[in-house]
């Protein structure tokens, strides 16, 4: 195992997949001897993921013809103005930065930006689930004791018949749940617990798009998101469990409320 000084420094590095994989035991071992570190990467991979949420729709967009000419020095007419040497590198050097943020954005976990509506709703419920599975003490609104109301008020504010599906078979206790936005509507958020403390996330939101699904990671070591859109439902199940354990869950989630639509 590699052993050096660990800084906030590293925590970045591994966020951004760019942390040796041979430091990563170090490093990892670091986290659980500084809680304060282990809070501070659950919170930047929480911001990580809040951001890519909410330019998910733009990132891919090309870098506008009035950007380029400014790089260039060229005037409204298509003339070009002499430029330092030193400006035209810093420049350019932004618009490569704006451009090469959508591409990598673009290219994680192998999951481009071609269907806005999937990408939005995975890094959606990533986002909620890095920022409220790690709250012990306010990670839902209403709590599993009170779950008929739960189902109810949430199923209201939606606008879908949302049961709370009993994962116990899969190992899981639900915890409760919250309303959260998305996008220009609504989503619920069911939490749920293992005996270990280990925690997955039911998102759930209304979805015209076709029906799709698959699997999508914000980050290299971060939670993942088992995904589909079908009957009117936007789902995904976030956790960082093993992805075939993952799967499972999520199909275990998503029969139970295909069938609450018929009970």
């Amino acid at each position: 195992m590699i052993r050096r000084d660990f800084s906030e420094r590293d925590i970045h590095l591994a966020l951004d997949g760019e942390l040796p994989a041979d430091e990563r035991p170090a490093y990892d071992a670091w986290l659980d001897a500084n809680p304060e570190m282990r809070a501070r990467s659950v919170r930047y991979q929480a911001d990580h993921a809040a951001m890519r949420a909410a330019f998910v729709g733009t990132l891919d967009e090309a870098v506008p013809a009035r950007l380029r000419a400014a790089v260039l020095g060229e005037t409204a007419t298509g003339s070009a103005r002499p430029r330092p040497r030193w400006w035209l590198a810093a420049a350019a050097a932004a618009v490569l930065l704006v451009g090469g943020l959508g591409g990598y954005l673009a290219g994680v976990d192998g999951i481009g930006l071609e269907d806005p509506a999937e990408d939005q709703l995975a890094e959606q419920a990533i986002a909620a689930h890095v920022i409220y599975a790690a709250e012990q003490r306010h990670a839902v609104e209403v709590p599993a004791s009170d779950k008929d109301h739960l189902q109810t008020w949430l199923s209201n504010r939606v606008g879908l018949k949302l049961v709370a599906p009993d994962l116990t078979a899969d190992g899981f206790q639900l915890v409760g749940g919250r309303l959260l936005p998305a996008g220009q509507g609504k989503a619920a958020m069911l939490l749920y617990e293992d005996g270990k403390g280990e925690r997955i996330s039911l998102f759930v939101t209304a979805e015209t798009s076709e029906s799709a699904k698959g699997t999508y990671a914000a980050a290299q070591d971060g939670p993942q998101a088992v995904y589909w859109l079908d009957k009117g439902y936007g789902c995904a199940v976030v956790g960082s469990l093993p992805r075939e354990r993952l799967a499972a869950v999520a199909r275990s989630a998503y029969g139970q409320l295909v069938a609450g639509l018929t009970s």
